[in-house]
């Protein structure tokens, strides 16, 4: 079990929107390693743009390991996906992503699919949009294999997309994909949303899930509104999951705040479930 924190890499424009930590890598891993978390997970656009070794050295010098590569602003700055109308982006789309995928395999993290996913479009017949994501999804998959890269596609809210708002419809897509590198994550705030019963969810989908994000209900830090996180972290730890549980928050009042107030609810809770790692 790893506690994570994501960490906007400097390539990502700063901006208040972004659910990371933002500066240089030196001080935002330095500032997270001596608040005493286990890993990060770097939200990331243009990894040519960044040193990797030094991505990497800086990470273990603080203590750190790499849970996950984050794509969302690949779709959130470039306004591009796997299901626009135009091929020629969708395979920008495609080759973005791969090349985030050679930066998390050089970290030995993973790598999410949220937003660039893409949505369903008026005009535009669903089942087009549905088969254009799995012929995207069997390629990254594919590749994969050839980096040594699992790929979680992220079920998240009809606030923010109308397509994989839920975990079953993630599952399904998962299973309509069929390679083994391609499963699903879950994130605690999108679920409270969509899902009737988020610990039900948990259990029946399971052995679908490879990361998992954090936050509150109202998307802040962890403890500052109503969500049970000891109830909702005990049924990931009843089902087996044990591998890194990573915060997504609005970094709010600061980033320094949120990042101190998110391990300080947290760890003490983890440590009860899990056992001091």
């Amino acid at each position: 079990m790893r506690l994570c924190y994501q960490v906007a890499t400097p390539d990502v424009a700063v901006s208040p929107a972004v659910t990371a930590y933002q500066g240089s890598i030196e001080k935002s891993f330095s500032d997270l390693g001596r608040l005493g978390y286990d890993g990060v997970e770097l939200m990331t656009i243009s990894p040519d743009l960044l040193d990797w070794k030094h991505v990497k050295k800086t990470a273990e010098d603080n203590g750190l390991s790499v849970a996950l590569v984050c794509t969302g602003e690949v779709y959130a700055q470039k306004k591009i996906s796997f299901t626009d109308p135009d091929e020629h982006v969708r395979s920008d789309a495609i080759r973005e992503v791969k090349r985030l995928m050679e930066f998390a395999g050089y970290l030995g993290a993973k790598v999410n699919i949220g937003r660039v996913r893409g949505q369903y479009m008026h005009g535009i017949e669903r089942e087009r949009t549905y088969d254009w994501a799995v012929q995207a999804f069997r390629s990254i998959a594919a590749y994969g294999d050839e980096v040594g890269v699992d790929i979680a596609v992220e079920p998240v809210c009809i606030m923010q997309t109308n397509f994989l708002n839920t975990v079953a419809e993630c599952a399904k897509m998962v299973d309509d994909v069929g390679c083994r590198r391609f499963r699903l994550m879950m994130d605690v705030f999108h679920m409270n949303i969509e899902e009737k019963n988020v610990e039900e969810t948990i259990r029946k989908y399971a052995s679908y899930n490879i990361h998992v994000h954090l936050a509150d209900n109202n998307r802040r830090y962890p403890g500052n509104c109503g969500t049970d996180f000891h109830k909702l972290l005990t049924v990931f730890h009843e089902v087996g999951y044990n591998d890194a549980f990573c915060t997504e928050i609005f970094q709010e009042p600061d980033q320094e705040t949120a990042a101190s107030e998110s391990i300080r609810h947290l760890r003490p809770i983890l440590d009860r479930i899990y056992g001091k790692q």
